[in-house]
């Protein structure tokens, strides 16, 4: 029986496999997309609780390579909902004539590296087995959900759910008693959302957030008009700011400007609200811990505006670590939603939760009776969904067992040592930033990559030991010079992997900018990429 065989094999259909299969189409190359869930989207698919939407606002969280798309594509809110990211990249999908190369409902259980004929081999759960020259992770950095280690959660015996596997159809709250566990992101967003919606609703806090309020306003016919025709302005600024997003930098310290003054730019921009508070008010909120605080102490006082009650107000308020300590999450009415009268907040820090049992949540000797309980209790990022599957290098190690043994090591979050012709979007290791900015940069330097590796005859791209070390030592460094290292540590943020017991520490995601990673990985390539090209090891065939 014939074996099917690709150029490239792609694992997920989010926003990266969209944007590789694209790009490497363009070169000519036959490429296959691969994904366990029933329809493109990726995370945009997984996640669909109430509330789930972007942090960063429409005009720079879309791609900008296709003129057809910009031209066509409308948004109709200034932070889009989920299900309309969702709409989008399918619409992504089929503009650019990509579902019939992606195949759905397809889980890949494992990919193994076979040095003799230099091709990758995966493995479909359920089907048979598909062979490629390059193999690419394009299944992102929040895909890997963790539930917590709280003992009797499967004893609850009422409705039980984590936001990352929401039921499609939704959940029927009204009446209902409600408790949530896990303040990210993900929780932040329903909070608001349900609050509402039931009859009773339990918030258990463990660790407080620095929550920078927005609006929602809707998007225009006026406003999208000015978007097409600035679209590359737009993309260009994302492209050059340290965190992808099209704002104008800073220019002043917040340490050398009146007092008066800095309230009133932090009020500015905490009116204008979302990433704008965190990227245009001072130039020195993630590195100076004294700015850090003096941002730190404003929310706090905005939290004693908005919430009425003192003491929840004072639960809500992060004291333990400063801002910038997790990552900055949006928020649409989060703060409002305490003032309601059958919403608790519980603080979990001070009093623990010690079991979950089959008719509610105890805290220390309290327990709290619910009819459902949710959990929005986060993902083991960036490394989770890479570890979760067998990525079978060099010799039989696995990325997994790799990673356990030397620690997180890559070229650029790009490539692995001992994994020939294996390549990560989003891999460990690349910025902090808005994904899509880097998403598509990625893509296009993959097409690049890939296009001068024909062009030159070199048939195999693996990441030298060397660059993996000096690119370790980059991520720390850059890393330990923000507040995100020691205030993030406090926090136990995912961007360590404090979040994850157990989980070495490390930072996952590079903090020196996003604009000096992609003129590194330009240096790569003017290098012809050196740092990609490991000293080759002839296998003899097995007689």
């Amino acid at each position: 029986m014939s074996i099917e065989t690709h150029d490239a094999i792609v694992i997920g259909a989010g926003f990266s496999g969209l944007a590789i299969l694209h790009h490497l189409r363009e070169i000519g190359l036959d490429t296959l997309v691969l994904d366990a869930q029933d329809g493109v989207g990726g995370t945009w698919l997984a996640n669909r609780y109430p509330g789930v939407r972007t942090d960063s606002e429409y005009s720079y969280y879309s791609f900008s390579f296709s003129k057809e798309v910009r031209d066509e594509w409308s948004w109709s809110q200034r932070y889009p909902a989920g299900r309309e990211v969702l709409s989008y990249l399918n619409f992504v999908a089929d503009r650019l004539d990509l579902r019939r190369d992606i195949r759905l409902n397809t889980r890949v259980r494992a990919a193994r590296y076979d040095e003799v004929d230099n091709t990758w081999t995966v493995e479909i759960e359920g089907g048979a087995p598909v062979v490629a020259k390059y193999l690419i992770s394009g299944m992102g950095v929040l895909s890997q959900p963790i539930f917590p280690d709280i003992a009797g959660i499967d004893t609850f015996a009422g409705e039980k759910y984590h936001t990352a596997y929401w039921p499609r159809d939704g959940v029927d709250l009204a009446g209902k008693r409600v408790g949530l566990i896990g303040l990210g992101a993900s929780g932040i967003q329903i909070v608001p959302e349900i609050a509402p919606l039931v009859d009773e609703f339990v918030v258990f806090q463990r660790t407080p957030n620095f929550v920078v309020e927005t609006t929602n306003d809707a998007v225009t016919a006026e406003d999208m008009a000015w978007l097409r025709d600035n679209y590359d302005a737009i993309y260009e600024k994302a492209a050059n700011h340290p965190f992808g997003v099209a704002m104008e930098p800073a220019r002043f310290s917040a340490l050398e400007v009146s007092d008066e003054q800095r309230r009133s730019i932090f009020e500015s921009k905490w009116n204008e609200g979302g990433f704008h508070f965190a990227n245009e008010c001072f130039n020195d909120l993630a590195t100076n811990h004294a700015a850090s605080e003096l941002a730190s102490e404003f929310i706090r006082s905005k939290i004693r505006e908005i919430v009425k009650d003192p003491a929840t107000a004072d639960l809500l308020s992060p004291k333990t670590y400063s801002f910038n300590g997790k990552r900055v999450p949006t928020g649409h009415g989060y703060y409002h939603a305490f003032n309601l009268d059958h919403v608790r907040l519980v603080d979990t820090a001070s009093t623990p939760i010690t079991a979950i049992t089959p008719t509610g949540v105890r805290v220390g000797d309290t327990e709290y009776e619910l009819d459902v309980l949710i959990f929005a209790t986060g993902f083991d990022a960036m490394t989770g969904t890479l570890t979760n599957i067998d990525i079978v290098g060099r010799d039989g190690i696995t990325l997994r067992d790799r990673w356990n043994r030397d620690g997180l090591k890559s070229n650029l979050g790009i490539g692995v040592h001992g994994f020939p012709n294996f390549f990560m979007s989003l891999g460990p290791q690349t910025p902090y930033s808005n994904l899509v900015v880097p998403i598509q940069l990625g893509a296009q330097w993959l097409q690049r990559a890939l296009r001068w590796a024909r062009d030159n005859d070199v048939d195999v791209f693996e990441a030298t030991q060397e660059s993996e070390d000096w690119w370790a030592g980059e991520t720390e460094r850059t890393g330990k010079a923000t507040v995100m290292y020691t205030e993030g540590k406090k926090a136990k943020a995912w961007f360590l992997g404090d979040n994850v017991p157990g989980k070495p520490e490390a930072f996952l995601v590079y903090m020196g900018g996003g604009q000096v990673y992609q003129q590194h990985c330009r240096e790569l390539e003017e290098s012809g990429y050196e740092a990609m090209r490991a000293p080759s090891r002839v296998a003899e065939p097995v007689v």
